[in-house]
């Protein structure tokens, strides 16, 4: 078993388009990230999603199957409100309930979160008991709840392993990211503590220099980093940067496939 390479939905960008004549769209990206990227997956952004129904989530299902790309993670790119007010947590709730359903019908093992919150322990048992509320209701669908790192109460890797452990159970993980984990100041330390946990992660792409260095952090380090403590899922391509898009991403799929098959 090895790690496979994924692509994040939202590394295409400005190539990505619901109605532009000359841009591709969210149903045509499977067939693209197959074909052409080569990348074996799909990590999709809610927020792309936004005014479809069912049947549109059954075709992109139906699509990304066909080619051997399938949807694997639903991600709400909005960190949620699980320690606001009564009433920000019911709604956050309920948004994580709609996520839900939209997720299975995309035939995804996952959906991830992240939250809106302070680093206080009110604030972590908050947060905790909404989240163990609504496991029943995401379990019943077969998915998967991994908690991505945001500012504030999850920004620790600690903290984020604490919330995972509080709330308990085998559909519950995280979801690091390389961008986070180097902006930590130390990536390889980050790494290692979530990516036991991990169900996906995210390499973060923020662009390469001319001699096809990747700018900032170390591609291979965090990708060893995450090898050492036997992570085996779907490592997703995010291009985060500037720049041609699928000529970035063609980058660093090379350079990602080449570490993963060093011995």
């Amino acid at each position: 078993m090895s790690i496979l390479l994924t692509l994040a939905s939202g590394s295409l960008g400005r190539s990505l388009s619901s109605n532009g004549e000359d841009a591709m769209t969210l149903m045509e990206v499977p067939v693209f990230a197959s074909r052409h990227l080569l990348l074996r997956g799909l990590n999709i952004k809610a927020s792309m999603l936004s005014g479809w129904g069912l049947d549109d989530l059954d075709r992109l299902r139906d699509q990304a199957d066909k080619v051997s790309c399938p949807c694997l993670v639903l991600i709400e790119d909005i960190p949620l409100l699980m320690a606001g007010t009564e009433t920000e947590r019911e709604d956050a709730a309920q948004r994580v309930k709609s996520l839900s359903i939209a997720a299975n019908r995309l035939g995804c093992n996952a959906i991830s979160l992240s939250f809106e919150a302070p680093d206080t322990d009110e604030a972590f048992d908050l947060v905790s008991t909404e989240l163990k509320a609504v496991m029943p209701a995401i379990e019943r669908l077969e998915l998967n709840v991994l908690l991505a790192p945001h500012d504030g109460l999850t920004k620790s890797p600690d903290r984020l392993t604490d919330l995972i452990k509080c709330v308990g159970g085998f559909r519950i993980g995280s979801m690091p990211n390389f961008g986070h984990a180097a902006a930590s100041g130390n990536a390889v330390e980050t790494l290692r503590k979530l990516a036991p946990y991990a169900g996906a992660i995210h390499a973060t792409i923020t662009g390469f220099n001319r001699k096809g260095v990747h700018k900032g952090y170390d591609l291979v380090e965090c990708v060893k980093a995450i090898r050492s403590v036997g992570f085996l899922n779907t490592l997703a391509i995010d291009f985060v940067g500037d720049g041609d898009p699928v000529k970035n991403i063609e980058t660093a799929r090379a350079q990602l496939q080449s570490a993963l098959e060093e011995d």
